[in-house]
């Protein structure tokens, strides 16, 4: 076992975890904190992502043993007192998610797309959207979210290049 102390939403936790414990089980299981889902182990989904010291990094590639010292973000340490960001209230009225699964995920990549890029084209949207998949909608709604919450009034958003209208392809 290997000690570790982490902050995770702004509460620090002190723990003796295996060394070979990922980062998304930890927050699961241990902390209890599952609004951050397991969609693949394999980071290729994006599902499980989260905010580690300013980073943006996929959970289920991250050893907890990594986390030691470190801030650590999930979706659920967003809200402020009960109160949605305006990404997470973006994404519910452009219909931003629809199983919800990927969600959390989708939003912590676009909270750093938005620290970095505060009024990103739709393309810019796609590409830093790429690594996270959603296996229910066709991405237009996701795109024309991030763009309601960097405070690009919210419009239709034209299809990717190759794309048809109607079809739904990838981020």
């Amino acid at each position: 076992m290997t000690h570790i102390s982490v902050h995770v939403d702004g509460t620090r936790y002190e723990d003796d975890v295996e060394p070979r414990l990922l980062l998304a089980h930890y927050l699961r299981d241990h902390l209890g904190l599952t609004g951050t889902p397991i969609g693949c182990d394999t980071s290729n989904c994006g599902a499980c992502t989260v905010d580690l010291d300013g980073a943006t990094v996929k959970s289920c590639s991250v050893l907890a043993v990594q986390a030691d010292g470190c801030a650590v973000t999930t979706i659920q340490g967003l809200a402020q007192d009960g109160e949605w960001t305006a990404l997470q209230r973006a994404f519910h009225e452009q219909h931003g998610l629809q199983c919800g699964y990927c969600t959390p995920g989708m939003i912590m990549a676009a909270r750093d797309l938005l620290s970095e890029n505060p009024h990103p084209s739709p393309d810019e949207v796609r590409q830093a959207l790429e690594g996270n998949l959603c296996r229910c909608t066709g991405y237009q709604n996701i795109v024309r979210a991030v763009l309601a919450a960097s405070g690009q009034q919210a419009r239709e958003v034209a299809p990717a290049p190759g794309q048809q209208v109607g079809e739904e392809v990838s981020a």
